[in-house]
């Protein structure tokens, strides 16, 4: 008797855990789960690396409609996109959905950074790093910033050929010295080393074995942990003597904060964790945004003339290496918004995460505890209905404040904001610099493709390549060099005359009927140098002709 009890309980625990899996499963979103553990983070990855994401989520969207389950990283995760979505996630209630990124950024960046705090933490940690970005303390850093940069022209970009690098070095060492207040010298560069290790990385499936990224990645922010911890330790000795103030940069701003009963407001390892993520954060997106804005002024003469006009009009009141204010920065409205419309187009932060507390539908289907929301809050950027054609450049998109719908411009991650604002700051001391940089050393903006990545068909198409910066003194850059031994030289030499150094970066009539009247056979068909033809009034405008 006891034994068919048993049995008729056991029938009808098995027969209501099919029909609960079976009524589950068909709640859920649309879509697949792949391989425990690895799902589709492989190919996500991938296209990652491939700059092909975005095309990637499309293609999902394609297949599953604007809501699909997949395993990313390790965690089973619905896929969430549009203006609806943002504003879901970033007005949820906070015991449905809570901050946590996926398991390799969260190792990495640390379990009490800003993106893994929620409630009152996060808003505790949130007030703490936007103090350090009030007005009142940033005025102090504009000049310190921009003689950085004037500083990083003279090391790092002479006779260079590749943008990004020298980007990515200009914006760490922008943050070395304001967030954690370390100088050119052996340490700034034990560190600069340090962050590449770790941006191999911080995307990656969280295996942790000696051969994978992600091993070697935490060995290199275990390192970073331990200069951080001991910059602080040196901070927190100065701060008591005397020998440092509480606004120097970030760290002794940190340290110096307090609660209403005058105790740390920061543990040690909450200020590690979040400086850490803001030097992440910040050098990767800030090089990226600066990267594209040269690569904007390469393709677009009208938006390049517009800002070039308005950093004119304020380099006339500055004197020969006189440093920028801030209401110098604040008179750049053109460079606001083609900063803007950089972040449009390519958005530092592709997706975003949630971590699922409890059970919750969304758009009638079931997303259960213990999952992970994946938000590309960027996707709204190429939507047509939002921007009007939205896959073209233009800075107008954001001519008028408060014309871009709620929900639909979201460039980085909440609690990233701070990090825009360095992004701004960095964006327009740099085109600053390089308008007042001529009455000093006058540089050119010049375009050399090199023969595996230049791919033109004529004058007028969209082109790819290399922009660099070089002196119009020194030798001529290499691919320049290389046309003497070329045939196309000769025939240049037929048409155009001489080929002289003086004659393509020159001044005035001779360098202007070198761009102006030579045609695409020579400056385009044979692969070896295309000049566009506003970089030659960028000339003029250096040497004040």
């Amino acid at each position: 008797m006891v034994t068919h009890i048993l049995f008729c309980l056991l029938v009808f625990l098995f027969s209501a855990y099919l029909f609960w899996t079976e009524k589950t499963s068909k709640r859920l979103p649309p879509g697949s789960l792949g391989l425990p553990i690895i799902g589709q983070s492989l190919s996500f990855l991938n296209a990652l690396r491939k700059n092909t994401a975005e095309g990637w989520l499309q293609d999902r969207i394609r297949k599953y409609g604007p809501i699909s389950k997949m395993n990313i990283l390790g965690t089973p995760t619905v896929f969430l996109h549009g203006q609806a979505a943002n504003k879901f996630v970033f007005t949820y209630d906070g015991n449905i959905l809570a901050n946590q990124q996926p398991s390799s950024i969260r190792r990495i960046c640390g379990e009490k950074n800003i993106l893994e705090l929620s409630g009152h933490d996060h808003k505790r940690m949130r007030g703490a790093l936007l103090s350090f970005l009030k007005p009142d303390v940033l005025r102090q850093y504009v000049s310190k910033m921009d003689k950085e940069i004037r500083k990083h022209f003279e090391l790092h970009w002479r006779g260079k050929n590749k943008a990004m690098p020298s980007m990515k070095t200009l914006t760490f060492n922008v943050m070395s010295s304001l967030l954690i207040g370390i100088e050119q010298g052996a340490k700034r560069d034990v560190l600069l080393h340090l962050f590449d290790k770790i941006m191999e990385g911080i995307l990656s499936v969280p295996i942790n074995l000696p051969f994978t990224r992600f091993n070697r990645s935490l060995q290199a922010r275990a390192k970073i942990r331990t200069i951080l911890m001991d910059l602080i330790q040196e901070k927190r000795a100065a701060l008591e003597h005397g020998t440092a103030f509480p606004q120097q940069d970030l760290i002794t701003t940190l340290l110096s904060l307090r609660n209403e009963d005058n105790s740390v407001a920061l543990s040690d390892e909450e200020i590690v964790d979040s400086l850490v993520l803001i030097m992440i954060a910040g050098y990767d997106t800030t090089s990226t945004l600066l990267s594209f804005l040269i690569r904007i002024s390469a393709n677009d003469p009208s938006v390049y003339a517009s800002m070039i006009q308005e950093q004119e009009e304020i380099s006339k009141s500055k004197a020969c290496g006189e440093l920028l204010t801030w209401d110098d920065l604040a008179r750049m409205k053109c460079t606001w918004r083609v900063a803007m419309e950089s972040l449009r187009m390519t958005p530092p932060a592709l997706t975003l995460y949630r971590k699922v507390l409890k059970d919750f539908e969304y758009e009638g289907y079931l997303i259960p505890k213990g999952w992970q929301v994946m938000l590309s809050t960027s996707m709204t950027h190429m939507d047509d209905n939002i921007f009007p054609d939205a896959s073209k450049f233009d800075p107008k998109h954001f001519e008028i404040q408060g014309s871009v719908p709620p929900y639909s411009f979201v460039a980085l991650e909440e609690g990233l904001e701070y990090v825009l604002e360095w992004n701004l700051q960095d964006l327009k001391l740099l085109l600053q610099y390089i308008a007042c940089y001529k009455s000093c050393n006058p540089f050119l903006f010049a375009y050399f493709p090199s023969p595996d990545e230049a791919k033109f068909k004529n004058a007028s198409t969209r082109f790819f390549g290399i922009i660099t910066l070089h002196s119009p003194t020194p030798q001529l850059p290499t691919h320049l060099a290389r046309m003497h031994s070329r045939p196309v030289a000769l025939e240049y030499n037929v048409k155009m005359g001489p080929f002289e150094k003086s004659t393509l970066l020159g001044p005035k009539q001779a360098a202007n009927k070198s761009i102006y009247a030579c045609d695409a056979t020579i400056l385009d068909d044979k692969h070896m140098l295309y000049f566009h033809l506003y970089l030659m009034k960028m000339w003029n405008l250096l040497v004040g002709q």
